[in-house]
């Protein structure tokens, strides 16, 4: 092994009499350089990519959040208060009223999600997603709404020169006799503009529990669901077998992770697909190694059959050119995700690229990127290494 590793060393890093052979393995170290810096640069735009648009759109979101399973609302009475206050592992606990309802202001009427929170909603959650204005207050007809809501209902903040009103189906059965009959409503007042992300400026609105729970005629121990906030060292599986023993299994529970499991999957699967894409691009770059190990073969001809004249076996002789393509990946391979590291450094620095004026594109540095694209380059060179060396057969040795 030392001999035939040693051979290919000289063979890869010393010139061939033959320029144009010079110019392939170039050309084929290259191709791996770039497709390798390429691949890691991607993966590691797409990582950041990520993890920008999960914070951005779940840091509203709590640690847990309970559902009720066959209902669409929840009893929580003092009783079950009294128990989950007692759990090991939850720093606090907000009670949520959520529900479709209709919104009007002048002659524009829009469909919204309503949702009621009590006073233990977190401040910090405010802070983050409050833009304009201030938040509600409590006991009072007032609501924050999504920034695509104003717009689209042209209204602002404490605006007295609009009426604006929420709409809520009456609960019942019957014949119906009037347009009272079936809508509940109720008169508010705008005090802020929310930002989190599109789906949720263009339609929901926060008021107080109390207002919820009249519009929608719930009674005083009725909820649509429980958002959990868990200390650092809460045990999150314990937490939830926990509340699923205060609720007698009758409730659905999700973290933030499965709260937002569409947008984590379309990321997940864009990765996969672009990780695949620039694979295909570095499969096709790395043929190139394939032609630079033949025309090495075909070059080196006569050496080899000196070679084997002192003792080399056809194995020993395939085993060269394989090292060869081998080293030329590895090398190759240092060299590209080396760049990326660079590139991906810089960005995180000096923020060259811009999405816009203030905010530039994520990028996300990772060993696991780092481990993944050595990985493929290697598993590629090695396959294209082992598919070129097999030319040597073709050369008879014997004089």
């Amino acid at each position: 092994m030392k001999f035939t590793l040693y051979i290919a060393k000289r063979y890869l890093f010393s010139k061939s009499t033959n320029n144009a052979i010079n110019i392939i393995a170039f050309v084929a170290a290259f191709g791996i350089v770039v497709g390798t810096a390429a691949l890691f640069i991607v993966l590691s735009g797409f990582s950041g990519l990520k993890k920008f648009s999960t914070e951005f759109t779940s840091f509203s979101d709590p640690d847990l959040k309970v559902f009720p399973k066959k209902t669409k609302t929840i009893k929580f009475t003092s009783e079950s208060k009294a128990y989950l206050e007692d759990l090991s592992g939850l720093a606090f606990y907000s009670e949520v009223v959520e529900e479709r309802i209709l919104m009007s202001c002048e002659n524009k009427h829009l469909a919204v999600s309503l949702k009621g929170v009590d006073l233990n909603y977190p401040t910090s959650t405010i802070d983050s997603i409050l833009m304009y204005g201030q938040w509600f207050e409590p006991s009072t007809p007032q609501i924050v709404s999504g920034w695509g809501v104003t717009n689209d209902l042209s209204f602002g903040i404490f605006d007295v020169s609009k009426v604006i009103k929420l709409y809520a189906p009456k609960p019942g059965l019957g014949q119906i006799s009037s347009y009272k009959g079936v809508f509940k409503s109720m008169k508010v007042v705008n005090a802020g503009i929310f930002q989190i992300n599109e789906t949720l400026d263009n339609s929901q609105v926060f008021t107080s529990l109390e207002n919820a729970k009249y519009l929608l005629n719930y009674g005083p121990d009725t909820v649509s669901a429980i958002e959990i906030y868990l200390t650092p060292s809460a045990d999150e599986e314990t937490v939830r077998s926990e509340i699923q023993t205060i609720f007698n299994n009758q409730v659905s529970i999700k973290n933030r992770i499965q709260l937002n499991d569409a947008l984590y999957k379309m990321l997940n699967t864009e990765h996969i697909a672009v990780y695949l894409i620039f694979t295909l691009i570095l499969v096709i770059a790395l043929f190139n190694i394939i032609g630079s190990i033949i025309m090495m073969i075909l070059d080196k001809k006569n050496n080899l059959k000196t070679l084997f004249s002192l003792g080399a076996t056809p194995q020993d002789l395939r085993s060269i050119f394989f090292y060869q393509g081998v080293l030329m990946t590895a090398i190759g391979g240092v060299l590209g995700i080396g760049i990326g590291i660079l590139i991906i450094w810089v960005q995180q620095h000096f923020s060259v690229l811009m999405i816009t004026s203030s905010i530039a594109y994520p990028v996300d540095l990772l060993w696991i990127n780092i481990t993944i694209v050595f990985v493929t380059i290697l598993v590629l060179g090695t396959i294209a290494s082992r598919i070129a060396s097999q030319q040597i057969k073709k050369i008879q040795f014997k004089t």
